[in-house]
């Protein structure tokens, strides 16, 4: 949810929703045109409110909200890139009354290091019953700093048809992201004192300072194919029109529903600087002349239930389902454990396997799961879902994922007051490749328990005040972290973290001070370290000149406290604890000065971002010797075309 959204700015044409899985049931969502924040789109750390990133825009990064991080994926690798590329959740279906285009394009830096991103988002409706999307994203970023440049090419089409006795509803997405590494900077002091290294000479170009690798690239891309098809029993009725005129309704009761999703992923990393992979990597297994390796997973799922529609009856005050899914995994990992070409010298150079080391280097695997849902999407007052679902075949016997979820809204001093509730209870094993992994630089081959994990917590949104409370309190059993020498361990405890978070919007007339303060802390920092306070700010003033041109100006801030930062591993695109004498990130405010403005249909800004550079501290990393960028002008334009 945007902080501080108006309502005015959020285009409904028609309906939108997203599904869930696997029997693509619809949770309501909207096509946004926001102008409010619309300039954050194009900052690398302002993804989200407390974001570490690698400092491109596009690359890779982690969310430090811990309750917001999305669970681990399958292909640990894309976990990463999370915001750049599309995944389940996000895809979106519209019924739109007019066809619908959002076009933007967004531009920043200077020759060196230029940035742009190109992004459409097409819907439109054949008839009430037929709609198509389409949606494509090009980002290209050459970086502030050396071997920092990146590419991502996103694209996706996606449709439904809704019919009296049969649904359709599918999509396709396919990205293609290539990022160089860099490892970071080789010494700090180039950012927090560049005179020490350079003879009393306090400047230097971000391009000139030099870096831990300088030929190593990661691509990571996939495809994904959903769809669900649905044939619905039920009955016609008569409905009352007018006093003259009835019309045929089809009440459905229950839907048959199959579905099947097909996934691929690739991952590939190069290194062609055999001196500085010496340096950056402790082992190599495979090849002492560069890496070039690569890691596949094909995973396809069918999912066959039976739902009880909500509603067909006064008496069906929820809806009922239950499903079963199969689904196949088939992984390629490197397949030379040794290269038999290499020279007596260079094969010396290789590290000897763990001790029993003994995986192959394809695997297949089977699972089968039974679940069930009980929700009730109807109604002003009370709304609630609870799912349950439990594994049977596979590595994922005795699996368990308890989910509840509740909200409920009431009249209080004349406005409406909304509470919300949810907890779960999972217990799950680890995905294949946390278990079994080669590659030229690691190699691991675990027997890790399932991890169990239980959280509570709630919201309360007051109107009146514009205030929004929020806690939970989570706790993990065998949690799988990576550690210092970014090799997967489980730690045997638990670990738990609280958290919390207030947002205050306050307004002044044309002035405006949305504030959001997260709270949180982890029972174990050596495990799982973060920062325990957040804060998102933004001073600004939104008003409308010339009776057409509605505008937003002001300056925004993220901050975060001092942590023990975590550490990024380019070749596994992996965030890890530190070691010993860890390095601290934090206490440094990152902020913009920007217009953004609206006229009619099309919307633009102007970003001065990283406005307080070298200000209040030159301490400014986001990662253990990955700086921010710096300051520069950046700019942006959209326009929704509705024809």
């Amino acid at each position: 949810m945007e902080t501080g959204k108006n309502q005015n700015d959020t285009v409904r044409p028609g309906s939108a929703w997203t599904l869930t899985f696997p029997l693509g049931n619809h949770v309501e969502s909207t096509l946004d045109t926001l102008t409010y924040n619309f300039q954050r789109r194009t900052i690398p750390t302002m993804v989200t409110d407390a974001y570490a990133t690698t400092g491109n825009y596009g690359t890779e990064g982690i969310d430090l909200i811990y309750y917001n991080r999305p669970r681990r994926a399958t292909f640990f690798f894309q976990d990463a890139l999370d915001a750049w590329i599309p995944t389940f959740n996000k895809q979106k279906f519209y019924n739109v009354y007019v066809p619908t285009t959002i076009m933007s394009y967004m531009w920043g830096g200077n020759k060196l290091n230029h940035q742009d991103r190109l992004k459409t988002d097409f819907a439109g409706n054949v008839n009430r019953r037929v709609g198509i999307g389409g949606n494509l994203d090009y980002i290209y970023s050459k970086g502030a700093y050396e071997s920092q440049a990146m590419k991502n090419f996103t694209f996706g089409l996606s449709t439904y048809y809704m019919g009296d006795r049969y649904e359709l509803q599918a999509f396709y997405n396919h990205f293609n992201s290539l990022n160089k590494e860099n490892g970071g900077i080789t010494d700090d002091l180039y950012i927090t004192d560049p005179a020490q290294l350079q003879g009393g000479v306090s400047k230097i170009e971000p391009k000139s300072i030099p870096t831990r690798l300088n030929a190593a690239h990661t691509r990571l891309n996939g495809d994904e194919l959903f769809m669900t098809h649905a044939f619905k029993l039920g009955y016609w009725r008569s409905e009352q029109v007018n006093d003259t005129l009835t019309r045929e309704v089809y009440v459905p009761l229950t839907r048959f529903i199959y579905s099947f999703d097909l996934q691929h992923r690739h991952h590939n990393f190069m290194n062609t600087n055999t001196a500085q992979a010496a340096e950056f990597w402790k082992n190599t297994y495979l090849d002492p002349t560069g890496s070039r390796e690569e890691t596949y997973l094909t995973q396809m799922t069918n999912s066959f239930g039976i739902e009880l529609i909500e509603g067909f009856r006064n008496w069906a005050k929820f809806g009922l389902s239950a499903y079963i899914s199969y689904q196949t995994q088939k992984y390629r990992m490197p397949t030379d454990f040794r290269q038999p070409d290499l020279s007596e010298g260079d094969s010396e150079k290789l590290t000897p396997l763990p001790d029993n080391f003994n995986i192959s280097p394809t695997a297949s695997r089977n699972f089968l799961w039974i679940g069930g849902r009980l929700q009730k999407d109807r109604g002003q007052i009370l709304k609630y879902a609870a799912s349950a679902k439990f594994g049977m075949i596979g590595d994922v016997v005795g699996d368990m994922e308890l989910d509840g979820k509740i909200t409920t809204k009431f009249k209080l001093f004349g406005d409406t007051v909304r509470i919300a509730a949810d907890a779960y209870f999972h217990n799950l094993a680890q995905p294949y490749l946390l278990q079994h992994y080669i590659s030229n630089h690691f190699a691991w081959d675990n027997d890790f328990g399932k991890t169990r994990t239980y959280k509570i917590g709630g919201e309360l949104h007051i109107p009146w005040t514009r205030t929004t409370i929020g806690a939970g309190v989570q706790n993990m059993q065998n949690l799988v972290y990576f550690n210092s020498e970014s090799l997967p361990q489980q730690h045997g405890g638990n670990v738990q973290v609280f958290s919390a978070r207030l947002e205050q919007l306050l307004k002044f007339g044309i002035l405006n001070w949305n504030n959001t303060v997260y709270y949180q802390k982890s029972s174990n920092e050596s495990v799982l370290p973060l920062p325990q306070l957040a804060i998102y700010s933004n001073l600004f003033m939104q008003f409308t000149a010339f009776k057409v041109l509605k505008l937003q100006i002001g300056v925004d801030c993220d901050y975060y406290t001092k942590y023990n930062g975590l550490d990024y591993q380019p070749a596994t695109m992996s965030f890890h604890v530190q070691g010993e004498n860890p390095v601290k990130v934090g206490n440094y405010p990152f902020c913009n000065l920007y217009v953004t403005a609206r006229l009619y249909q099309t919307r633009f800004y102007v970003l001065w971002s990283h406005v307080n550079q070298g200000m209040f501290s030159k301490d400014s990393f986001i990662l253990p010797h990955y700086p921010y960028n710096p300051r520069r002008l950046e700019m942006g334009l959209a326009v929704d075309f509705s024809n």
